[in-house]
This record gives structure tokens, C-alpha cells and sequence, in this order.
């Protein structure tokens, strides 16, 4: 797509979002781990139920290394508000755990004193850290020009033709941060970010559907689409009354095939069995020769007993 159109495609996504949705507040009073922590919390829902998950959580727990120590089932459990609790509480606990295991601290706030590159490059080598918490940082607390993009916004642009199927699998919306200026970073993040709840929250639902035609009429082929089960009845087997006799019919062939391969091996045992007594009379005959070779050794020594007297007596 060409970078005008696709520009003009970001507006009309903006347009919608701001007659729809309302500005959410700056946490501006957080440091740059609580920033990294909300992102957590905040990706796939919407802004008061992760500000209550995260309020509970810095107050339950004693520190952010004991939630590091935590299950993930019983932060799950503790982030059921959320739309996605257990994946939140996935990036949560691996985040605190890369920061334990590269630093044995849970303190960021150098980065806003580093170039925001360096920030960026070191936040994106942390465990558990995916993109939408990487611009959130970069926009609320190095205050860079970053806009975040959860997983129902790149829905969102692929299903309006702003983004193809590539540049979603990558979790980037090109040209997004030239098409807004940075005065209205934050602004336009706030709402991008609620249309993209709205569509991981129902992605079926009539209010989404509402938006994605106001946004481009065209789109109804590319709108997310409920799997129908009847469709998946009529690929699956067959009825298990028709299957039933072809596996009996299959039982019995094996059967007669066992029963016929089972008879010769019973005639080669007999045959095997009435091998040894033909080798009986063959005992007996080895026996005869042995006993005949040690009567003819014990005969010879009376020959040479003869033949040594005979010859004492010649002399004489």
C-alpha cells in the first residue's frame, strides 16, 4: 500500500475512534517499572480494570519480588478482571524474573536519563516484554513518540485494509507514528488502544462490526467471522452405526488369518519333536565306536609284553 493511501486509511481509523471512545488520563506520578508492569496488565484490556489489578497487586504483596515468586495461577486468579489473566500474568511474572537474573534490582528509572534508543534496545532484550509494552514505556515514561498496538488493533487494521497479513504477523503497523504527530500521541494512542479492546473483547459482536463499516464500507469479507459447528459436524466421520460393520468385517478377516497362520506352525513343532528320536540310534553307534577304540588300546600292551619276554630269552 502506498504510504499516502495507507495514511489516509490511519485518519479514518482515528476519525471513528474519537466519536466513539473518551481520552483516558496520564499516569505520569509512576516510574518506569510501574509503567512496564501496567503495560503488562494493560495489553488486551481496558484502562480502569488494569489500573484495579494493579493497584491490588502493589498493595496485597509486600514487593514486586514476591510477586516474582508468585504462581502463575494465583496471579491469574488475582487478574481475573482482565481479558486475558493468565497471559497477563505470564508477562507480568517473566518480566520481574529477566530484570532479577540481569540486574538483581527492580529499578529502570536510568533509562530517562539514557538516549531513548539505548532504552528501547535494553527494554525489548527483557523477557515477557512484547511490543505494545515497549511503546507504552517509550511514550508515558521516556516520552518518546511510540504508539502501542495490542492484538485487536492489528486485527482491527487487517480486517480495514490498512495492514496486510505479513505486516500483522509481524505486530507492527507501518507508518502509524508519521501519520500522527506527536502532540497527539498519547491522545491517539488512548483511543486506538479502547477499539482494540473492544474487538479482543467481542470480536463477533454488532458494536466492532458498526465501527470496521464506518471505517471502510468494503470490509464486510474481511470481518472477523464466528466458526460455524455445523460446518465442522459435516467434516467430521460418518455416523458410528455405518462405521460399526466394516470394523467387525475387519475383526473377522484377522481373525481367519490368525486361525490359518496358527495351523502350519503347529505341524513344524511336530515335526520338530520327532526329530530327536532319529538321532538316537546315531548315540548308540558313537558309543560302540569308543568302546571298541579302548579294547584295541588295551589289547596292544600284551603284544609288546610278549615280544619284550622273547627277546630276554634269546640270549640264554
Amino acid at each position: 500500500m502506498a504510504s499516502n493511501n495507507r495514511a489516509t486509511q490511519i485518519n479514518k481509523v482515528i476519525k471513528v475512534a474519537r466519536k466513539y471512545y473518551k481520552l483516558a488520563e496520564p499516569q505520569e506520578d509512576r516510574s518506569v517499572l510501574e509503567h512496564l508492569l501496567f503495560a503488562c496488565c494493560l495489553e488486551n484490556s481496558t484502562v480502569d480494570d488494569a489500573t484495579k489489578v494493579f493497584e491490588t497487586l502493589s498493595r496485597d504483596y509486600f514487593d514486586w519480588n514476591e510477586v516474582r515468586v508468585t504462581s502463575i495461577r494465583e496471579l491469574s486468579e488475582m487478574m481475573k478482571s482482565l481479558n486475558d489473566p493468565k497471559e497477563s500474568a505470564t508477562r507480568l511474572k517473566r518480566v520481574l524474573q529477566s530484570l532479577f537474573e540481569s540486574q538483581y534490582s527492580f529499578d529502570l528509572d536510568l533509562m530517562r536519563k539514557q538516549n531513548i534508543g539505548q532504552a528501547v534496545k535494553q527494554l525489548k532484550k527483557y523477557n515477557g516484554a512484547s511490543s505494545f509494552t515497549v511503546a507504552y514505556v517509550t511514550q508515558n515514561a521516556l516520552g518518546g513518540h511510540a504508539i502501542p498496538v495490542n492484538r485487536g488493533l492489528l486485527q482491527t487494521m487487517l480486517s480495514v485494509g490498512v495492514i496486510s497479513e505479513s505486516e500483522a504477523a509481524k505486530k507492527a503497523v507501518p507508518g502509524l507514528e508519521r501519520a500522527v504527530p506527536k502532540i497527539r500521541g498519547f491522545e491517539t494512542g488512548s483511543l486506538l488502544h479502547q477499539l482494540g479492546v473492544e474487538l479482543y473483547r467481542s470480536p463477533y459482536g454488532p458494536t466492532i462490526r458498526k465501527l470496521l463499516l464506518e471505517i471502510e464500507p468494503k470490509c464486510k469479507d474481511r470481518l472477523p467471522k464466528r466458526p460455524s459447528k455445523k460446518g465442522e459436524a459435516e467434516q467430521s466421520a460418518p455416523p458410528e452405526v455405518e462405521v460399526e460393520p466394516e470394523k467387525t468385517k475387519k475383526v473377522k478377516t484377522s481373525e481367519k488369518a490368525a486361525a490359518k497362520t496358527a495351523q502350519p506352525v503347529k505341524k513344524k513343532t511336530v515335526a520338530k519333536k520327532a526329530a530327536p528320536s532319529k538321532s538316537k540310534p546315531e548315540k548308540k553307534t558313537a558309543q560302540k565306536k569308543v568302546a571298541k577304540k579302548k579294547t584295541k588300546s588295551l589289547s596292544k600292551p600284551k603284544k609288546k609284553t610278549s615280544k619284550k619276554r622273547l627277546a630276554k630269552r634269546k640270549p640264554r
